[in-house]
């Protein structure tokens, strides 16, 4: 079971609106609208997206990272390691 799964709605929830929101981006090109608008847009977006982000992660620690701490050492290890990684690429984009 995903460490999410308990906020799967909510999730499935803002990753529509985050849709609608790109959507709505397209139409601002579409339409030519004022480029600080379509960015201000492309921020709004960006950062709905970085929240899901940031929700997952919290989501995988508290539920994968810390059943793999209960099983041993090593599987602890492991999993803390995936989710550097994943924080690393977080942080990237």
């Amino acid at each position: 079971m995903a460490g999410y799964t308990g906020s799967k709605d909510d999730y499935l929830k803002r990753l529509r609106r985050i849709e609608g929101q790109v959507r709505g981006l397209q139409r601002m090109v579409e339409e030519d609208a004022y480029c600080i608008d379509v960015l201000t847009q492309v921020a709004a977006v960006t950062k709905a997206l970085q929240a899901v982000g940031l929700g997952l992660v919290e989501d995988h620690m508290g539920h994968c990272v810390v059943a793999a701490a209960r099983q041993d050492d090593e599987a602890a290890a492991r999993k803390v390691r995936e989710v550097s990684d994943a924080i690393a690429r977080l942080v990237r984009t």
